[in-house]
């Protein structure tokens, strides 16, 4: 028997991650009066930044947007959302456009650690530089790809630990860019908000049937 997996007698088994994953939504209402330390923030993030990126880049940066003032200047580029003011953070995730230059550097923990030999690393620079540097509409879509892992290991994390958080791709990203910074090779992929909720958000809603949505090759 696999936990999440149907037994042979349709029964499934679960376990807590399972059920994390099972109950996320996408949170409405949050107390505006909560707040998250910068330790439960800078948390969140490491977690965040353990899911898989494409060689090892990690081409990704996460603004947590928490106090007063800044939640003021993302909200009107925000659609004016009031999960952007009201939610404890509300973190810019910035994908960052893939670049094979940074991976020797990227990989030498790797290396220092005994995990990957030194004589491996030019076997993953080059072929990601064939991948990526002619190639902008790849370079993006990794951006985009990497901040979404992000986000979403960083979503079942604030489950798991009782908050609620809410993906957002409702805002003007050329405002983004330009009020917070960003860099010229950074992408803002999406709005992340974290916190505590109150009352009225709703459960999970059902979703489409696995048989229209697999196909067993």
């Amino acid at each position: 028997m696999t936990d999440g997996i149907p037994t042979n007698d349709g029964i499934t088994m679960t376990n807590a991650v399972i059920e994390c994953i099972l109950a996320r939504s996408a949170a409405k209402y949050y107390d505006p009066a909560a707040t998250l330390s910068d330790d439960q923030i800078r948390e969140l993030v490491r977690i965040g930044t353990t899911a898989p990126t494409s060689f090892h880049l990690q081409n990704w940066r996460f603004i947590a947007v928490r106090t007063p003032e800044a939640k003021a200047r993302l909200r009107p580029i925000a659609w004016d959302q009031p999960a952007i003011t009201e939610a404890a953070v509300t973190f810019i995730v910035c994908g960052q456009l893939a670049d094979a230059s940074v991976i020797p550097g990227r990989l030498a923990p790797l290396v220092e650690a005994g995990i990957m030999p030194a004589k491996m690393v030019p076997d993953w620079e080059i072929p990601a530089r064939d991948l990526y540097m002619e190639y902008p509409q790849r370079q993006r879509d990794e951006a985009v790809r990497s901040g979404t892992f992000g986000a979403a290991a960083m979503v079942y994390a604030a489950g798991s630990l009782g908050l609620g958080s809410t993906p957002m791709i409702g805002f003007d990203a050329e405002a983004v860019h330009r009020e917070f910074g960003l860099a010229e090779d950074e992408v803002p992929v999406m709005l992340l908000s974290v916190g505590p909720v109150r009352a009225g958000n709703w459960p999970q809603k059902p979703r489409r049937p696995v048989a229209e949505v697999l196909e067993l090759a």
